[in-house]
């Protein structure tokens, strides 16, 4: 009806106010609860021409639309804002079409565009946490809204397989393992572990012990008086010493070891060792090149399982251990055309200071890469090989804003105008309830126990309410399944995706409030309904207020999903499918379906029903959420 109005202020323009009037100024907005009206035209624009106030000006409007538009049945100005009021036949009809379309919701036509969404990238010395949650929910769900609206969407992830990072973790197996008779170190077929949280476990233990060794190192600065270090570290070191033995509690203590510790761990073996591996590794010497093969070969086995169970997937995989080549040599392209300077150790950077940003690292003094140099050649490979993407939408945490900041700046400064199509989906970090997750530490939530852990939860609440009777057992753990990671990716889901959140695993299942759960609830009672009625298909309708504000909310469906994709945020789709389902029950809760004597009325009910179910059905899958037909 939007576009039918605005069309018509356009095409009549002259008539109307004297002059032709860009669509801009045809501004509608949502109809405050307090007024009579369906649809709010904004007549602040149209003073000035029309040479009067603004009430008079929608007293105009109002009644040019009222003559020329059929389903205007009447309307209000209220302080310059024209409130109209559609007959109750054009809601009859807007449900009827909503009802014939199995689709609905969703762009009728190709948007022309290729989208590729970048999501998950994990590294591939530990595996996923509960950041990663929110990174595979929000790219999937954004890929598939994407898909909604039109666009041909491509679902990647770059594997960070590469790095100084992996390295530590095949030192530490090397040097910590646990070795057999035979002279064999344990695996995660020899441990029944699964395979990304036994590379994890080695990234911790590397980590303690190069903290120890750091420590220690630290410590014999100390005793030799700290004449290794120079003045400024000196001084800092013998206040965290001081403060270490006047510390009383193991928690502070803890924290003065570290960084005591940070102060030396550059010059431990350990890290020697690790730097040493990562040049051997780019140089593929065949040995380190084996044991980075086989431990990231157990990483992979173990994020199919998190992937298959997250109920996310990927059209096309990219490797860093690929495009950091790439990068280099882009590198060096860049170098000869002036993009780039060598400083005089050696290591390559980009001279950013004229945007008011600063130099950045693209090579090391040694040869090797960094995280840019990655970035530059993967985004440089898609568009290689996807020529008619137009876009690429990149899920990762606002920690690395400064990152992207500086990438799509590189690659524009390198002649890449498709640089101007790259977005950084920059999503708020994650909080426990005790603060901020550390993956070297091992202070994260898993995101394998996580999953468990909640599914377990619905499974308590589930049979607590009983209504199971009549499943099957397989039936049973699928709903359990289906209700546990629902209530997780909703409760991940429904937040803004750039503000931070902190999550709380016993909120997300409840079957009450803004939660997955009381949403799979209101399509299982739906289900339930239309199995005891059938809507007469000859049947005349007849709708009351009631069943229009219903019908109302589901005719702004499309728009949230247009919304949705424009804004590349989740968040739209739960909050509204949220507000629906409230409706809903308040009106179940009001007016009768099975036992309405009105039969065109009743018809209308049960069509409502169908449709919010269906709305139901399809929004939580574009958040990639199952509903349950009982529950």
């Amino acid at each position: 009806m939007e576009d039918k109005i605005k069309q018509l202020l356009l095409n009549n323009a002259e008539s109307i106010f004297g002059q032709t009037i860009n669509e801009k100024l045809v501004q509608f907005q949502k109809t405050r609860k307090d007024v009579n009206g369906d649809l709010t035209l904004v007549t602040f624009p149209f003073v000035k021409m029309l040479k009067t106030s603004p009430e008079k000006a929608g007293e105009h409007l109002g009644e040019y639309l009222e003559k020329y538009v059929p389903e205007i049945e009447s309307f209000e100005v209220v302080k310059g804002f024209l409130n109209l009021v559609l007959t109750d036949n054009y809601w009859v009809e807007t449900l009827q079409e909503m009802n014939s379309d199995d689709q609905y919701g969703f762009a009728k036509e190709k948007s022309g565009k290729t989208s590729m969404v970048e999501y998950s990238s994990p590294n591939t010395n530990k595996p996923l946490h509960l950041g990663h949650l929110r990174n595979n929910f929000l790219g999937y769900s954004v890929a598939e809204i994407l898909k909604a609206n039109g666009d041909v969407v491509v679902k990647t992830q770059i594997i960070n397989d590469r790095g100084i990072h992996i390295c530590k973790s095949m030192v530490a197996w090397q040097d910590y393992a646990p070795v057999d008779e035979n002279g064999n170190r344990e695996t995660p077929k020899s441990t029944g572990t699964k395979g990304d949280h036994f590379v994890g476990k080695y990234y911790i233990e590397f980590d303690k012990q190069v903290t120890k060794q750091g420590y220690d190192l630290a410590t014999s600065w100390k005793l030799d008086e700290f004449k290794e270090c120079d003045a400024e570290v000196a001084e800092k070191l013998k206040g965290l010493f001081a403060a270490e033995e006047k510390a009383e509690d193991e928690k502070s203590k803890s924290k003065l070891y570290r960084k005591i510790a940070g102060f030396a761990t550059d010059q431990t073996e350990l890290t020697k060792a690790a730097k040493d591996m990562l040049i051997k590794w780019e140089a593929r010497d065949p040995e380190v090149y084996l044991l980075w093969n086989t431990m990231n070969g157990w990483v992979y086995e173990g994020f199919d399982k998190t992937y298959e169970r997250m109920g996310v997937d990927f059209d096309k995989l990219y490797y860093e251990s690929d495009t950091f080549l790439i990068g280099k040599d882009i590198v060096e392209e860049g170098l000869n055309k002036g993009v780039f300077f060598r400083k005089d150790d050696g290591s390559v950077w980009a001279d950013l200071t004229e945007e008011g940003l600063d130099e950045k690292l693209v090579l090391r003094a040694d040869g090797t890469a960094v995280y840019m140099t990655q970035d530059i050649g993967t985004a440089i490979d898609r568009f290689k090989d996807y020529p008619s993407l137009d876009r690429i939408i990149y899920t990762v945490g606002n920690e690395q804003d400064y990152h992207f900041q500086v990438l799509f700046l590189i690659l524009k400064k390198l002649g890449y105008d498709w640089a101007d199509q790259c977005y950084h989906l920059s999503y708020g970090m994650v909080d426990l309830p005790d603060g901020k997750m550390k993956s070297r530490e091992g202070r994260v939530v898993d995101a394998d126990d996580l999953m468990e852990e909640v599914v377990q939860m619905a499974k308590t609440s589930t049979q607590e309410r009983g209504h199971l009777d009549g499943l099957t057992d397989e039936q049973r753990e699928e709903l359990y399944e289906m209700i546990g990671l629902g209530g997780l990716k909703y409760y991940l889901l429904k937040v803004d995706p750039h503000k931070r959140m902190k999550f709380n695993p016993d909120e997300s299942i409840e079957l009450n409030g803004n939660t997955g759960p009381f949403i799979q609830y209101a399509h299982a009672r739906i289900q339930s309904l239309l199995s005891k009625v059938k809507a007469d298909k000859d049947a005349t309708l007849k709708i009351d207020q009631a069943e229009k504000e219903i019908i109302k909310q589901l005719a702004d469906y499309p728009m949230i999903v247009r919304e949705a994709g424009v804004n590349f945020s989740p968040a739209l789709i739960a909050n509204y499918i949220y507000e629906l389902v409230k409706s809903f029950n308040s009106f179940y809760q009001s007016y009768s379906v099975m036992n309405e004597t009105d039969e065109s009325l009743k018809n209308a009910r049960i069509i409502i029903s169908q449709n919010v179910g269906k709305v139901i059905h399809s929004s939580m899958s574009l958040l990639g959420i199952k509903v349950p037909n009982r529950m």
